[in-house]
């Protein structure tokens, strides 16, 4: 782990950068204020007098993390707001899925150890950070699916959306150098490849909804009719 030698590179910055590098390798409990203030290039004072801390460190490392991940990959894919849906559901699946692809990504890397060994640290910033990205994704969905679909269901085609990225990228990120087992997801080479299949098997499972609620809005729509003149 090496810190980029940018005169322009603050004392903040610096510890900022060394901690999400040391939290995204060791986690949380195992890393040490010392080692973080070492590949700073800091003293333990400049923690102490920036962040208070390790805690706070630890959140705003992630946080810092996060923000440089949307910076690299812009979580609209660089699709218009005013492109349809389907354009849009497609440029969301195709910068998350880079996102979490990503070899510099540290974002991942420290949410990865946080839920192998959780401290609930990271719990309240998480959520308002990634929480509008969330929206974002379901008012696409909701825009999709129509009116005729619960809010429930399109909670659930999130989740499933999310899940389609997020356990075979980081699988396929966390298994490098060590032998192909029986269990493992099959190698992704062509992450572009991967994503156009997520937006495909998205796209029709949005679609057969879709129709499932129409029709079932019709024909309580005639329901409704019959008895108002019964």
């Amino acid at each position: 782990m090496k810190i980029p030698k940018k005169n322009s590179l603050k004392t903040r910055e610096r510890l900022l950068f060394a901690a999400s590098e040391v939290f995204a390798e060791k986690g949380y409990r195992e890393a040490t204020i010392a080692e973080i203030c070492e590949l700073a290039r800091a003293n333990i004072a400049s923690v102490n007098y920036h962040f208070r801390d390790k805690q706070t460190l630890y959140r705003e490392a992630w946080r810092n993390a996060f923000i440089e991940s949307l910076k690299a990959h812009p979580p609209d894919g660089g699709v218009s707001p005013k492109a349809p849906p389907e354009e849009r559901l497609r440029g969301l699946i195709m910068a998350f899925i880079h996102r979490i692809s990503d070899e510099n990504n540290r974002e991942f890397s420290i949410v990865y150890k946080e839920l192998a060994n959780p401290t609930g640290l990271l719990d309240e910033v998480m959520a308002q950070e990634i929480s509008p990205l969330k929206e974002n994704m379901k008012n696409v969905l909701r825009e999709l699916l129509g009116d005729g679909v619960s809010d429930r269901e399109v909670d659930f085609f999130a989740i499933s959306i999310f899940s389609q990225c997020i356990t075979p990228m980081l699988a396929r990120k966390f298994k490098k150098g060590r032998q192909q087992r029986k269990e493992d997801f099959p190698e992704i080479e062509d992450i572009n490849e991967y994503a156009e299949h997520v937006v495909k098997f998205s796209l029709a499972g949005i679609q057969k909804l879709r129709e499932e609620a129409e029709k079932k809005k019709k024909r309580l729509d005639k329901f409704f009719m019959r008895c108002h003149y019964e």
